[in-house]
C-alpha cells in the first residue's frame, strides 16, 4: 500500500470516526519507525504488527517538564533496564500491546524504547478529560520500574526521518474525515427537514437557496481538505522512497514534505473548523440539542487542531520562503 493510498482510508476512517484515526495514530507511525529498523528486529516487528498487535505512545510530559529532556528515566542497574516516570497525552495506549515511550538515560540523553503495555509497573489510566476525541484515551500512563529489554533502546533522533511530517498528517486526515461527515449529516438533515422559517426563501428548506449554499459550501470544504491530504501525502511518498538514506537529495524530499504539509495544516484547519460552525447556520436552534451531537464536529477539529499548533506553521513556512531557513527538528513542549 502506498501512503497516499493509507490517507486516504484514514480520511475514510476518520469520516466514520475520528476518535479511531487518532487513536491509531501512534500505531501507523509505529510502523513507519519498524521498517525503518535493522534487519533483525524490523523482522521482529513486522511479525507483530502483522499478527494484530497494536503499539500506543507515551511521549509528552506535562507540569515542569523540560523541552530538552525527559523527566521519564530509562537506568541500568542489578535488576537490568528499568524505566521510570509520568506522560500525557499517551493517545491509544489504554488500547495497545505495546506502548513506545520517550525518555532520558542516566546521561540525561534522549532515547525511546517499546514495552509491553501489560508489563508490570505499567499503569495506563483513562482519565483523558479533553472537550473533544474523547474516545482516544489520551490520558495518562505511568511506570515504576517497568523492565525493558535492551533490544528496544533506540538512541536519540527522530523515529524515521520523515516522521514529523508523518504524524502530522494523520492529524489533517482526520480533520478532512470530519469536514466530510459533518457535510453528509448537514445534507441530510436539509432534506428530511419539513419544518422552515416565515422569512426564508422557500417552504422547504431543501429548496431553500440559501441553506443550499451553506450545504454546498460545507460540501466543497470537504472537498478541498481531502484533495489537500492526497496532494500532501505524495510529498510523503517521495521523502519515504529515501528511507534510510542522508544525501542531500533525502533531506530535500523530506523537507519539502514537512512544508508541504505544514502548509497544509493551516489550510485544512481552517476549512473544517469554519465548516463546523458554518453548519448551524442552515440548521438553526435545534441543531444546538445535545441529542443531536453536531456539536462534537467542532470540538473534535478544535481538539485536533490545537495539537502542534498551527499558530507556529504558516510563520515556519514563510521563513523558508523569505530566508531559506529550514524547518526545526521533532516538536517538544515543555519549560526551556
Amino acid at each position: 500500500m502506498t501512503l497516499p493510498e493509507l490517507f486516504a482510508l484514514l480520511v475514510e476512517l476518520s469520516e466514520a470516526d475520528s476518535n479511531l484515526t487518532q487513536a491509531l495514530r501512534a500505531h501507523f507511525g509505529f510502523v513507519e519507525h519498524a521498517l525503518a529498523k535493522p534487519p533483525a528486529r524490523r523482522d521482529v516487528w513486522l511479525n507483530r504488527l502483522a499478527e494484530g498487535q497494536i503499539v500506543g505512545a507515551a511521549w509528552s510530559e506535562t507540569g515542569d517538564a523540560k523541552q530538552a529532556n525527559f523527566s521519564t528515566v530509562l537506568s541500568h542497574g542489578g535488576n537490568g533496564w528499568r524505566l521510570n516516570g509520568t506522560k500525557f497525552y499517551t493517545t491509544g495506549s489504554l488500547y495497545a500491546d505495546w506502548i513506545h515511550v520517550g525518555a532520558s538515560d542516566a546521561e540525561g540523553a534522549p532515547v525511546s524504547v517499546t514495552i509491553e503495555r501489560k508489563a508490570r509497573g505499567v499503569e495506563v489510566l483513562d482519565d483523558w478529560d479533553g472537550m473533544g476525541q474523547r474516545l482516544t484515551a489520551s490520558g495518562t500512563s505511568r511506570f515504576i520500574d517497568v523492565p525493558v529489554d535492551e533490544n528496544e533502546i533506540v538512541a536519540d533522533g527522530p523515529p524515521f526521518a520523515y516522521s514529523e511530517a508523518f504524524y502530522q498528517l494523520v492529524h489533517i486526515a482526520t480533520l478532512a474525515g470530519i469536514g466530510r461527515a459533518l457535510a453528509s449529516d448537514v445534507a441530510t438533515a436539509l432534506a428530511t427537514r419539513k419544518r422552515g422559517y416565515s422569512h426564508a426563501a422557500a417552504p422547504l428548506p431543501a429548496n431553500d437557496p440559501q441553506l443550499l449554499e451553506i450545504a454546498g459550501r460545507l460540501r466543497a470544504n470537504a472537498y478541498s481538505a481531502g484533495a489537500i491530504v492526497q496532494l500532501a501525502a505524495v510529498a510523503l511518498e517521495r521523502a519515504a522512497a529515501f528511507a534510510g538514506q542522508t544525501t542531500d537529495d533525502a533531506l530535500l524530499a523530506v523537507t519539502q514534505a514537512e512544508l508541504e504539509i505544514w502548509q497544509a495544516q493551516t489550510v485544512v484547519s481552517q476549512l473544517v473548523l469554519d465548516a463546523t460552525t458554518d453548519a448551524f447556520d442552515a440548521l438553526g436552534a435545534s441543531a444546538t440539542l445535545r441529542s443531536a451531537g453536531l456539536d462534537r464536529y467542532w470540538r473534535n477539529a478544535r481538539t485536533i487542531t490545537s495539537h502542534n499548533p498551527r499558530v507556529y506553521k504558516d510563520r515556519i513556512v514563510g521563513d523558508f520562503a523569505v530566508n531559506g531557513k529550514l524547518p526545526p527538528g521533532q516538536w517538544r513542549i515543555g519549560q526551556v
